[in-house]
Formats: structure tokens, sequence, C-alpha cells
């Protein structure tokens, strides 16, 4: 039995983050369907305020009871001038038996210490923000160490790192936990989202970028009042934000908390699934870089029957679009993109699920990336 260990990012830390605990779930639970024994790796970080590493570690193995991992999480945790991570949820024998005898570690975790990724036979870097990453990389904002194989969600990425190959590899969703959901009574066309990052990137000619998704809604602001469909965002405000909602709820826009909402995987699958389809806008960064860039969200929408309205990140070389999943680069594009998917709804919802069948399955994306990874 082929043995894979799922390396995922601060996804116990980050409990009310329900949809970055699906990213790395789905590919665990294709790992399973195909029979591989599946770990979960994780370096939980010191310091979680009044939330304890016993309630951290409780609330990641309640979530992946269901997909059969509770009983099969390594987390860890790494003092600086420590030789040895402690591990904290199983022996510290048997979790270097488990990495040791792995067959692969598919890595969604950039920081990953050599020290840890040296105990693997083999390992594949998986890369979710194409461009980003290679810009962090490039200018030493990320130790990035190496791997065998690098896998991004990302296209046009080739030579952006001397002497490392991407191979591309779709964001995936799993078919059966995201079934198709028709609604013609579904009100809102909705997205989940952060709002602030407040961080910038420094692009190859020396040049900054706004990593900031805030910037990208303020200028689609004006959206609600050109459409009839209802368009409602959930997300996350911070302190001294507030009045950014009241800015938005003034432009038309429905604001919801996405910790209340969509705070709970099972609750962020509804919430998706009451969904209209998906209203959603990128951070400036992946709209200049071109990589054509597409949200886990997304196929998630997409699988659930729910037509997506995206702002364009640059051709994708194998993705249709226009049935299902619409591009738009303007305020004017999205109002024609959100009116073609009202005028043919039930088409849509179905194009959308083919979408997810024919390109973003989660066994199929994982099968291609365990031949590629272990195979070369």
């Amino acid at each position: 039995m082929t043995r894979v260990v799922v390396g995922a990012y601060r996804v116990a830390s980050l409990a009310r983050a329900a949809g970055h605990f699906w990213v790395y779930a789905q590919y665990a639970h294709a790992l399973r369907r195909l029979g591989c024994d599946v770990w979960w790796l994780e370096e939980l970080p010191a310091g979680g305020g009044a939330v304890t590493d016993q309630d951290r570690t409780a609330t990641l193995r309640d979530r992946l009871r269901p997909f059969g991992l509770a009983d099969r999480v390594v987390l860890y945790r790494w003092e600086d001038d420590a030789a040895e991570p402690t591990y904290l949820t199983v022996p510290a024998v048997q979790a270097r038996r488990t990495l040791e005898g792995a067959d692969l570690l598919l890595n969604f975790d950039y920081r990953m210490r050599n020290a840890l990724l040296e105990r693997f036979r083999r390992t594949a870097l998986v890369d979710i923000d194409p461009g980003l990453l290679q810009l962090w990389w490039h200018h030493g904002d990320l130790r990035v160490n190496r791997h065998d194989v690098y896998f991004s969600i990302g296209e046009n990425l080739d030579g952006t790192l001397p002497g490392v190959a991407w191979t591309h590899s779709p964001p995936a969703v799993s078919l059966d936990l995201w079934p198709y959901h028709f609604d013609p009574a579904a009100r809102a066309f909705t997205s989940v989202t952060s709002w602030s990052s407040r961080a910038y990137v420094t692009l190859l000619d020396g040049s900054t970028i706004d990593t900031n998704k805030r910037l990208t809604y303020l200028e689609f602001g004006d959206l609600p009042r050109r459409t009839r469909q209802h368009l409602e965002l959930a997300t996350v405000l911070g302190p001294g934000e507030d009045a950014d909602r009241g800015l938005m709820e003034a432009r038309g826009w429905t604001m919801r908390s996405a910790a209340e909402v969509a705070g709970t995987p099972g609750g962020y699958r509804d919430y998706i699934q009451r969904s209209r389809g998906e209203l959603g806008l990128a951070k400036p960064a992946y709209v200049l870089l071109g990589n054509a860039w597409l949200s886990d969200r997304t196929v998630c929408y997409l699988a659930t029957g729910k037509p997506a309205v995206v702002q364009d990140t640059g051709a994708s070389s194998y993705l249709p679009v226009g049935r299902g999943l619409l591009r738009f680069s303007s305020v004017d594009e999205a109002v024609a993109a959100l009116a073609e998917v009202d005028a043919d709804y039930a088409g849509h919802c179905r194009d959308a699920r083919e979408l997810a069948e024919t390109y973003f399955s989660a066994t199929d994306v994982v099968t291609r990336m365990l031949s590629h990874a272990l195979g070369a």
C-alpha cells in the first residue's frame, strides 16, 4: 500500500477558516479513495491565545474523523535551536517511522525544514499561490527547500525559478463530498473570502503590487447597482474595518461574517450549496501575473452545480469558459456574465458540474500527481 503524507499548513491554528481546511482535506480524501495509507502532517505554532494545543488538536481530529484520519495526525512543534521537532500527537519513534516509511510527501507547507524533508523518500511541493510563491522564493521572502517534484495550480510558470520545473495540477474537489444541488430559488451570488491582507509582493523588475483583495472589491463595489442579481460576501473584517462594511452595504452588497456562516467544514459547504452561484474576485497580483489562477473555492461551487462568475486571471490552456464558468475583467463584463447565467440558469448549473467532473475531480487530479511524483 502506498503511504502518502499530506503536509498541511496551519489548519489546526486557523480553525474558523473552514475553506482552508477543505483545500488539504480534498487531497487526503482522494488519496484514501485510491487506497493509499494517508497521514496528516502539520506544524503547530506556539501561542494560541485562549485556545490551547489540546483544543486545536481536538478540533482538527474531529474534522478529520469523517475522512478516516482522526488517529493519523502528526502535529509537531520545532523550536528554533532544536535539532529535532517535538511531536505532539504521536510518540517520536512512531512519528519517525511513519515519515521515513512514506512513499511520498505531498507538501503544501512551503516553509517545511530541510531536516524534516530529508526523512522522506520522495517529496512533492504543491503551489497554491501561483506567481506569488515564485516571487517570494526568488526574492528570499520565503526559504523554500528543495523537493523532488513541483506542482502548481497555476499555468505558465516555466522559467520563473532556475532549476525548478513546474507541473500544472488543477485545484481538486471531491465530487462525492460536493454533490450536485440544484435550487432555482437560490437568491444570492456569494463568495467566501479574506478581506485585507496588508501585504505587498515585489515583482521581478523591483516594483511592488498589493495582494490586498479589499482593493479589488472596492474597485467593483458598484456592481450590485448594475445587476438584478443579489450579491453577498462572507468575509472576516478586522479591527478598524467596520467602515468598509458600511461602505459595501451602502453600495448594495450583503456582508456576512465568514466565521458565522461558513466557519466549519459543514457550514462552509452548506453556505456554498445554498448560493445561486459564485461572484469571485481575485487579488490584484493574480490579475497582473496572469497565471490563470482559479480558486479552490470556485471548484467547490462548480462541483455542487453553482455557476461561477469570476475575475479573469489569464487565459488557461485547458479550461473552457463561457458555460458554467464565466470570466470578466470589468464591471460591464461582470454585469453581462451575471445576466447570461440568469438567462439559462439550469443549463449553466449543469455545465458547472460537468466542468468539475471533467477537470477538477480530486481522484483524477491525485492519480496524475502520484503517477508523476512516484514515476519520475
